[in-house]
């Protein structure tokens, strides 16, 4: 039996303070997306912005103004691959901002979902196209209500 001495490995070196300490793989990729600033179940803030990197645990990304840290956070991020090859997607993000720096805030992520986005449905061969209505309570006595068009 051949003994071995753990001192004679090659000492690996050791990730200091200022190395990347985070357990996710972060993936360098610039998508567009809305943010909504949340405290208590309302809406205190909303803008638009961009990703700067994201992982399972976490997203950092271009606010465009400062965000203050310990605010959750929901993110809608236009992902660049479709369901299907036909419903384009969003990723719909929960989490906590837990750094800022300038515009840019970092987010732990609580919860993630996919969603497929809404498209406007084509108009069909043949059909006459109308423009949106809605109805809205008339003003005149007996008239009930009269219709309306957005433009």
């Amino acid at each position: 039996m051949q003994s071995t001495n753990v001192w004679d490995e090659p000492v690996k070196a050791i990730e200091g303070i200022a190395g990347d300490r985070r357990a996710d793989r972060r993936y360098e990729i610039k998508l567009d997306l809305r943010w909504k600033l949340i405290r208590r179940r309302r809406l205190l803030e909303s803008g638009t912005g961009a990703s700067v990197d994201l992982s399972s645990g976490g997203i950092l990304f271009d606010a465009g103004r400062a965000l203050p840290v310990g605010l959750n956070v929901e993110l809608s991020i236009a992902w660049p691959a479709m369901l299907n090859n036909s419903a384009p997607l969003q990723l719909i993000v929960a989490g906590r901002v837990v750094r800022s720096s300038g515009t840019l805030a970092g987010i732990q992520t609580v919860q993630h979902e996919f969603r497929t986005v809404a498209q406007p449905a084509a108009p069909r061969p043949g059909a006459l196209h109308h423009a949106p209505t809605a109805f809205v309570p008339g003003t005149g006595s007996g008239e009930g209500y009269r219709r309306s068009t957005f433009a």
